[in-house]
């Protein structure tokens, strides 16, 4: 009973230091992941660490654009970031290592009221490439290690259509850096498919209506005429935003309540930072990923 109430005390204890922490924060620190360039990706976060220094009242709000997705992830295990938006598997990849270190609070909705994407192959019109199954003996290309649709799903539902292994099915198998990269290692024939994040939703000419497609072909660095979707997953669960769970259940609401209300407030950085057109932010709880979390312990171990 004595030990019970010492850890009660030690508990009530750290979790007041801990809010007293949280509120009196003079730096708040925002992980990025890697996808696009680092330039792009500074410049489409510069106005949300302007709203969040504004509401918050934060001396410094730092952005931190890490190389590859388990920059972010260490930095958020580490106690180093306070807040990131993550991939599914991404925030997976938290949770196995430590499923207490963030708490997952809001996911993007898609134009068509649905909260999931999907996983694309894309190949050159030119390659012949008209199907997964008619990349055989080819070259594919992934995003990243951590990436939930540039790696886990292709990796786990694509042999359940071509009947092999990636490994074994496709030539050879390559990370890219990022999923940018990987389109553009197939514009650039370092690979023959790649496979990317997507909306799968509206027009394959505008790159449909968000992903790293949409993103590369606003920006003119691809022309869609000149690629092919040859492969699509099953829906995948969107990304949560999460918050490092020491800054306490205060600080949480708040923050949720703010993106909540970022589309409205400003809907042209909302629309910058998730690279899109989505129509806003609704609750998400942990066990909306316990799918992928299952999968990726299944798959690679964490």
């Amino acid at each position: 009973m004595f030990r019970k109430m010492v850890f009660s005390a030690v508990s009530v204890l750290a979790m007041a230091t801990s809010m007293a922490h949280a509120a009196d924060m003079k730096e708040f620190r925002v992980g990025i992941l890697g996808g696009e360039n680092e330039t792009d990706r500074l410049r489409n976060y510069q106005c949300l660490a302007d709203h969040l220094k504004a509401e918050f009242g934060f001396e410094k709000v730092s952005l931190f654009p890490a190389a590859d997705y388990d920059g972010v992830v260490q930095g958020l295990l580490g106690g180093t970031l306070d807040f990131a938006e993550l991939g599914a598997s991404g925030y997976a990849s938290v949770y196995l290592k430590d499923p207490k270190a963030v708490t997952p609070i809001l996911t993007t909705r898609q134009t068509d009221g649905s909260t999931g994407y999907y996983s694309i192959g894309l190949a050159l019109k030119t390659s012949g490439i008209t199907d997964i199954k008619s990349a055989k003996g080819k070259k594919l290309g992934y995003a990243d290690p951590d990436s939930t649709s540039g790696y886990l799903i292709p990796l786990t539902q694509i042999p359940k259509e071509t009947g092999a292994s990636n490994e074994t099915f496709f030539a050879s198998t390559q990370f890219n850096g990022g999923h940018e990269n990987n389109i553009l290692a197939v514009r650039d024939g370092k690979v023959d498919v790649a496979v990317d994040d997507s909306s799968g939703i509206g027009d394959f000419k505008n790159g449909f209506t968000s992903g790293t497609f949409h993103k590369v072909v606003a920006k003119g660095a691809v022309d869609p005429n000149d690629f092919v979707e040859v492969w699509r997953s099953g829906l995948i669960p969107n990304g949560p935003l999460v918050v490092r769970t020491a800054l306490g259940d205060e600080m949480t609401a708040k923050l949720a309540a703010f993106f909540t209300e970022l589309p409205k407030k400003d809907k042209a950085c909302f629309e910058g930072v998730e690279g899109g057109d989505f129509t806003g932010y609704v609750p998400v709880k942990p066990d909306f990923y316990n799918v992928i979390v299952e999968a990726r312990k299944a798959a690679i171990g964490g």
